[in-house]
């Protein structure tokens, strides 16, 4: 199917009104999501997931999708009225954004981070459009050694570009791999580490653990900062820019889409890292640097479209070869898996609607967000000044009836209560947790390749560099391993991390 037929394919799709409906539904509720601080795309899409579990495949995806990139533009509202960061990429935002509406410019700042968000999101499906099919094209030649090379090189790029230690990332993947493998062999038929429990013979439900590390966890730590927030909203005047605003964001949004669209498909902290990335360059070419972090609007368009950019391309290797790279892709991977699809280089012609589908209503969500969100943006200024009090017992309840819902079991709802807690200790201890849902999707997927590959090779692991594509995977996994150990690198990442954070 060539590239006009697939685009026409997914306007019949996505145009119908059941997934015209549930996209509106997911960027409005995500958008709603993102201006809340602490409960970001994670955690809302690991809530809601069970509700999904009824509605056809390619509507779950298009609201789950539609979560996700709406809560990345969410975000920036707080991040911009209040200095309150709705999502961790829109941190950048408030450097400059905020500044902005201190001095009477918030309408202008706001019109700015919707203009690059729409902007940054076309490009970035364009991207998917010409991007997918030939990395789908290329993966059905891949075997079981390079797809594991590849999930080596996921989840060491998860640890490098992870806020924290790298001893604490590692032990973050090792411990997710670990929780992966509980439940019956499937080659053996033997019982692992299920400690004689019948509840744990099919393994941990990766939506329990995501809920309870990401849902609860933030509950707990929203509970803990709910004293010292502020709900001082600054004014909202003009949405429209200035001839010289046009004139100073066009370039930066420009080069912000192009930085986002690169580093969106990176595992790890690709929203983060892109967001910051374009601020940073921004200021380098600047002719006027001091004006950042006292109201340039470079530096709220720039991160914006970059972040939204990113929000899109992170789609391409989960749905061109079946692999994460973020916590949020891990659940979108999930979403497939138990709607009874595989997500992979065959999506493009088993399931064409389903992608096509999808790619188009990514472009008809940032229209929605476009078009919707200035006008509401005195609404969504007001969701953030509602008491927590009111809000976390909603969601503990939303939370534990939809992990019910899964299995009927209320050993999931337990279990769910326990991820929430220690959800909540890492944070408290620095570990970022993102790393840990990877290596749970991740980790099973690894030890299937890996006992491919040694059957094929009968036990010979030199397999692994006898192709190109797997050596090559590999060495750069090493390079990345062997880089954070010396004092340049370390220093580079502590630094550009510590500003994301």
């Amino acid at each position: 199917m060539d590239i006009f037929s697939g685009l026409l394919l997914g306007f019949q799709t996505a145009s119908t009104l059941t997934n015209f409906a549930y996209c509106f539904a997911g960027v409005l509720l995500g958008t709603a999501v993102g201006v809340l601080p602490g409960l970001g795309p994670i955690a809302t899409i690991s809530m809601l997931l069970p509700f999904t579990f009824g509605l056809p495949v390619d509507t779950a995806l298009i609201m789950l999708a539609g979560i996700f990139y709406g809560s990345q533009y969410g975000g920036s509202t707080t991040a911009i009225l209040m200095n309150l960061p709705g999502e961790a990429s829109s941190v950048v935002t408030t450097l400059d954004g905020h500044e902005m509406a201190k001095q009477g410019k918030a309408g202008r700042a706001l019109a700015a981070a919707a203009i690059g968000s729409f902007f940054a999101g076309t490009i970035g499906t364009l991207f998917i459009v010409i991007a997918a099919p030939v990395l789908s094209s290329m993966a059905l030649s891949f075997g079981p050694t390079e797809y594991f090379s590849l999930i080596v090189l996921g989840l060491v790029t998860s640890m490098v570009l992870t806020s924290g230690s790298l001893l604490t990332g590692f032990g973050m993947v090792l411990l997710g791999m670990l929780l992966g493998m509980i439940g019956t062999d499937v080659n053996s038929g033997a019982a692992r580490y299920t400690f004689g429990s019948p509840d744990l013979l099919d393994g941990l439900n990766f939506v329990v653990i995501a809920t309870g590390i990401f849902g609860l966890g933030d509950v707990l730590a929203n509970l803990e900062n709910e004293r010292s927030r502020s709900a001082t909203v600054a004014k909202v005047s003009s949405l429209f820019p200035t001839r010289e605003d046009w004139k100073r964001m066009s370039a930066p949004i420009a080069r912000g889409t192009g930085i986002g669209v690169l580093l969106g498909v990176l595992p790890g902290a690709g929203l983060l890292l892109s967001s910051f990335s374009a601020y940073a360059l921004e200021k380098k070419i600047s002719k006027h640097p001091e004006m950042f972090g006292k109201g340039a609007i470079e530096g709220v368009a720039a991160p914006e479209a970059a972040n939204n950019a990113a929000a899109q391309t992170a789609f391409i290797p989960m749905l061109t070869l079946g692999l994460p790279g973020t916590a949020t892709m891990a659940l979108m991977i999930g979403a497939l898996v138990v709607q009874g699809v595989q997500p992979g280089p065959n999506i493009l012609s088993e399931q064409p609607a389903l992608f096509w589908g999808l790619v188009v209503s990514m472009w008809m969500g940032n229209l929605m967000l476009l078009i919707l969100n200035l006008p509401l943006v005195g609404m969504w200024a007001k969701l953030i000044s509602v008491p927590y009090k009111y809000l976390f017992p909603l969601i503990c309840v939303f939370t534990a009836i939809g992990v019910y819902s899964i299995r009927n079991s209320a050993f999931d709802v337990y279990l769910m209560a326990l991820f929430g807690v220690l959800g909540y200790v890492f944070r408290k201890a620095g570990a970022e947790p993102a790393p840990l849902i990877l290596a749970l999707i991740l980790g099973p997927m690894a030890e299937e390749y890996l006992r491919r590959s040694m059957l094929i090779s009968h036990g010979n692991a030199g397999v692994f560099f006898s192709s190109p594509v797997s050596m090559g995977t590999l060495l750069i996994a090493a390079v990345l391993l062997v880089s954070i150990l010396l004092p340049g690198f370390r220093k580079l990442r502590q630094e550009g991390l510590q500003e994301v954070d």
